[in-house]
């Protein structure tokens, strides 16, 4: 027996009862099976504890030499293996959990032939870039779980929200003939024979569903060849995106306030072993602060950080309102030429327009779309945007286009409030910029 070699076996018709954590006082000498991997491998005399983890929790494995050929499986695996157990559920305890699982069968699932180059299970880690190299193994670490399991919850959230309040999911096309927001920040490719680039954003077309459907809403990615270095930028990123008929800025406003809050609600709900892992406190003033351009602009000035009427706030503007305003709040009414062509201007020389910010972190953007073809050709042009361009979306303005708002707002960003990470690559399964393109 002692001779014992280990080798993959196949799964067959082998199921789990349980995930680890359904293993509670309710099954005690019931007897189940569990599958996960071998996170410890301890030996103690004639005793093997094996702590098996999967995406809900961990359970002790605990077999005396005396149980034959599962000891000997038991003893010669190592750790991060992939195993399944079928036992009786005990109490015990010196356990984690005050319960182990006394096995009757062990599956060898998956051989490990390498630990990986972190621990995962380990307060100290290595760079980030390291365990991106090997991103699959760094997402079974807890409190990486945490964080995806609270973007699920707000994921699950928003489109209950938008589905009790009758908005149509949608789907635009990612590969598009002209820029949605000018030529900058652009992934060109080749499209069989001719130029065209992955959407910056579905502005121009959920724009137009809404003259079929009303209220829509779009979750997918969005690509922007932005060169930056910043903790709050990705080349793919996941975008929420909002567009409503006969409404404006304020409304669409309050309809991004409400998701959110909803959302923050739900996650406070479903996820407090998650949110106190990651020790975060997502207690917020609600209805959100709102403060216009102008008034902006005169607090940075109180504040010692003045800012030129027209300019955008830089990162020591934003830094400077963050000390001050550290949760979510509203900037509206900014100066047209800051916002993209499409939003509506306002009297002088202001638009209808909001951001939503949290601290100095832009989450979302928003604001009235032009619904007049001369008037948004007008804007083209100034923007040095060729109206031909954009014949497709021109044209249907001669056929009713209703007035209407919307907004964008960036998921990963939001995540990173959620979740209390300083990364934007920690909330990304896989993240994307401009030195990473695999795994």
């Amino acid at each position: 027996m002692k001779a014992l070699k280990l080798r993959a076996e196949d799964l067959g018709d082998w199921r789990r009862t349980h995930f680890l954590k359904e293993i509670n006082e309710n099954t005690i000498g019931k007897e189940v099976r569990v599958v996960g991997w071998v996170a410890s491998v301890r030996h103690q005399g004639k005793i093997i504890f094996i702590i098996l983890r999967d995406r809900e929790g961990l359970l002790q494995i605990t077999s005396k030499e005396e149980n034959g050929e599962v000891f000997y499986k038991l003893a010669k695996i190592k750790p991060f293996s992939c195993i399944g157990v079928r036992g009786k559920v005990i109490s015990m305890v010196k356990a984690p959990r005050n319960l182990e699982l006394i096995p009757k069968e062990v599956k060898i699932l998956a051989l490990a032939k390498k630990r990986p180059p972190f621990p995962l299970y380990s307060r100290k880690l290595p760079p980030l870039d390291k365990r991106l190299d090997l991103r699959a193994i760094d997402l079974r670490r807890f409190t990486t779980q945490a964080i995806f399991k609270i973007r699920r919850v707000a994921l699950e959230s928003f489109r209950e929200f938008f589905k009790e309040r009758g908005y149509m999911e949608v789907n635009t096309p990612k590969i598009i003939a002209s820029a949605t927001e000018g030529g900058a920040n652009l992934f060109p490719l080749l499209y069989y024979d001719k130029e065209a680039f992955l959407a910056q954003s579905p502005q121009l077309y959920k724009e137009e569903l809404v003259m079929a459907f009303d209220r829509v809403y779009e979750i997918a990615s969005a690509f922007r060849a932005e060169k930056s270095k910043t903790l709050t930028h990705l080349s793919e990123f996941l975008s929420v995106d909002v567009e409503e008929a006969f409404v404006n800025y304020k409304d669409v406003m309050k309809t991004c306030e409400e998701l959110t809050y909803n959302s923050i609600l739900n996650i406070k709900k479903e996820c407090k072993e998650e949110l106190e892992a990651l020790k975060v406190n997502l207690e917020l003033e609600y209805p959100y602060p709102r403060f216009s351009y102008d008034e902006i602009f005169k607090e940075l000035e109180s504040l010692g950080n003045p800012l030129t009427w027209g300019e955008d706030l830089s990162s020591s503007h934003l830094d400077t309102l963050a000390k001050k305003h550290s949760s979510f709040y509203f900037i509206y009414d900014w100066p047209s030429n800051l916002k993209p062509f499409y939003i509506k201007p306002k009297r002088g020389k202001l638009s209808e327009s909001f951001d939503l910010m949290f601290g100095s972190l832009e989450l979302a953007s928003g604001g009235t779309r032009v619904n007049s073809k001369s008037l948004m050709i007008k804007k083209l042009k100034e923007r040095g945007l060729k109206p031909k361009s954009f014949e497709y979306h021109l044209k249907v303005f001669d056929y009713g286009m209703p007035p209407h708002a919307g907004f964008g707002l960036g998921f990963e960003r939001y995540l990173m409030v959620l979740t209390g990470v300083n990364n934007i690559k920690e909330v990304t399964f896989f993240p994307r910029d401009q030195f990473r393109l695999v795994p």
